[in-house]
């Protein structure tokens, strides 16, 4: 354990924020338009009207929601290929996502990235990065930059299990430690990195104990307990924003679909997926809701037909949207020097 002036690690099941119950109501709001998302991409990639690679978010919503709501418009957020449930949690228009998935022009890409590659500089939505650990580096490069201009901003990298093994992880952990950076290092622990299991990749399976040892405040999360996940990261951001640099979150989750479309999950045990299905985090608020008399039935089926009805409205936009013009495809790919100014030349 770390012996340096921060905190060391430790697990912490969040101690939740006395919320009412219209918070509640938006975070149970926003977690079901990323489960009705990512149910209509499947449908709609077995239709073939998705291509590629699809990894969806259906089990982990509590994650994103819980992280993106301790940030503030002008923090950074780097993610993954798994990345749909952050963008919309971040407020990336469900249009512009949906149309990105289709390859049309009006994706937040302009088609060209797809699902691993969302991206919208606006909302400081730094990706989607489709290689394991690809986005901590960069990451680390964002706090920096907000280090030395001396603002107060925070950036949040996501990353999974698998990409704690990653010489990327380490080098960044290390860097921020050293650093001070401004760096919430988000890692969505789902167990499994593809179809490896956690225990099968590393020696010791405490992620928030061994990155304590860089000498940062490092504690593990229930990740399926929306409100314990923006507690923790409310705190967490908190404390980078005084000054006390980088923190890590072990957010304990667990997808409940396949690795991507293409993974016939047959390394996980049906019952070992049932078990974590309880805790399907629209299921842990809800009931709390309830038992608090801030839901009911009729209340629920609102909210969830609301939902359905964003995602409608952006798979008929995304119908209706027009590719990009083939003349177009080799702009933004390299530029001809006389187009540059002449300080750049």
């Amino acid at each position: 354990m770390s012996t340096t002036r921060r905190k060391p690690a430790r697990t912490d099941q969040g101690t939740h924020r006395d919320t009412d119950a219209g918070h509640h109501r938006e975070l149970l709001a926003s977690m079901l338009l990323i489960r009705r998302f990512e149910e209509r991409c499947v449908e709609l990639y077995s239709a073939a009207k998705i291509r590629g690679f699809v990894h969806l978010y259906i089990g982990e919503e509590a994650v994103a929601v819980g992280v993106l709501r301790a940030l503030t418009a002008s923090d950074a957020v780097v993610s993954t290929y798994r990345e749909h449930g952050h963008a919309l949690a971040r407020g990336v228009p469900a249009d512009s996502v949906m149309a990105e998935m289709y390859g049309k022009i009006t994706g937040c890409s302009r088609g060209r990235g797809g699902s691993m590659h969302l991206f919208d500089e606006g909302r400081r939505f730094y990706g989607g990065n489709a290689i394991v650990g690809g986005g901590l580096p960069l990451a680390a490069g964002l706090a920096l930059a907000e280090r030395m201009r001396g603002g107060p901003g925070v950036v949040c990298c996501f990353f999974g299990d698998g990409a704690f093994a990653e010489g990327e992880f380490h080098e960044t952990a290390n860097l921020a430690a050293l650093w001070d950076l401004p760096l919430l290092l988000a890692c969505e622990n789902n167990l499994y990195a593809m179809g490896t299991p956690l225990h099968e990749e590393h020696a010791q399976t405490d992620l928030a104990m061994r990155a304590a040892s860089y000498g940062m405040a490092s504690w593990a999360v229930d990740g399926m307990d929306v409100l314990a996940v923006e507690e923790a990261a409310r705190r967490a951001v908190d404390g980078i924003r005084a000054g006390h640099g980088p923190h890590f979150l072990e957010l304990r989750t667990y997808r409940f679909r396949a690795h991507s479309m293409y993974d016939p999950d047959r390394y996980r045990d049906k019952a070992e997926i049932e078990r974590w299905r309880q805790r399907d985090p629209l299921l842990v608020l809800g009931t709390r809701m309830r038992a608090a008399g801030e839901l009911d039935d009729m209340s629920y089926t609102s909210l969830d037909q609301e939902a359905a009805d964003v995602v409608d409205r952006a798979v008929s936009a995304a119908e209706s949207a027009p590719l990009e013009p083939a003349a177009d495809l080799l702009r933004y790919v390299s530029t001809d020097p006389g187009d540059l100014p002449e300080s750049l030349r």
